[in-house]
């Protein structure tokens, strides 16, 4: 697997007031125009972008484009040019992709609940996500079968999957920016089939593990804390440590 370019993401800081309405507002972009905004058709998983979350780059109709959020705007950009379009309500964000969306994506004049600060607190929940599941996927050996970090539109956190699914040790390793369970962002493992259970699975839920957000922003180095709960997990898969 090629070595992956680890950057060094933004401290993780307290979260703003206005960061659940915008990670709703922000999901409902994701699913109704950015994913179904990717070509090929069907292609709905996204990426960690400069500043937010977006498709990868793809060619339609003889041109490269992408379409990803940054701050307040949706940006379409078409070879070297941007359209740009505020993030106030579906239907005015979508006039920036507007020849890339089928015609029955329901959108609507709902007004867009998104800060600008929370936007950037969501991008450096994505960023450090991205950064230390790329290199979980890096030292994964070929019988892994790692997957490279996905920013999934349904749940709108960003994933890999790693671990021999043949012998029970196959899981997701993640990072939620919060859920129905989760008030606030968090890194999770959930095991596919594994039954786990002591100390190092304590996550509300689902049967798994989970770092909280407190945990992350209480800690000296974060990144270095987010790896070494991920790697912990990941070898007590593969030893059979505190598994059933």
């Amino acid at each position: 697997m090629p070595v992956t370019d680890h950057r060094q993401a933004s401290p993780l800081r307290p979260l703003p007031r206005a960061f659940a309405d915008s990670v709703a507002s922000l999901h409902r972009v994701a699913e109704s125009i950015v994913a179904p905004a990717r070509k090929p058709d069907n292609e709905i998983a996204l990426a960690v972008t400069p500043g937010g979350f977006g498709t990868p780059e793809f060619e339609f109709a003889g041109a490269l484009h992408q379409v990803r959020v940054e701050g307040a705007e949706l940006v379409h950009r078409i070879d070297a040019d941007e359209r740009r379009a505020p993030l106030t309500t579906l239907t005015e964000a979508a006039a920036a992709v507007a020849d890339l969306l089928p015609p029955d994506t329901g959108l609507d004049d709902v007004p867009l609940d998104i800060d600008a600060v929370a936007v950037k607190a969501l991008a450096d929940c994505y960023a450090l996500g991205a950064d230390v599941l790329s290199e979980l996927g890096d030292e994964a050996s070929p019988e892994d079968e790692a997957t490279p970090p996905r920013l999934w539109p349904e749940h709108f956190d960003i994933a890999i999957e790693l671990g021999s699914e043949a012998g029970g040790r196959r899981a997701n390793y993640g990072f939620s920016p919060g859920d129905a369970d989760h008030a606030e962002p968090y890194l999770y493992v959930g095991p596919w089939s594994a039954e786990v259970s002591g100390d190092l699975w304590q996550a509300s839920g689902f049967k798994g593990a989970e770092l909280t957000y407190a945990e992350l922003l209480g800690a000296a180095d974060q990144r270095a804390t987010a790896l070494d709960f991920l790697k912990t997990r990941r070898d007590a898969l593969a030893n059979d440590k505190e598994i059933k």
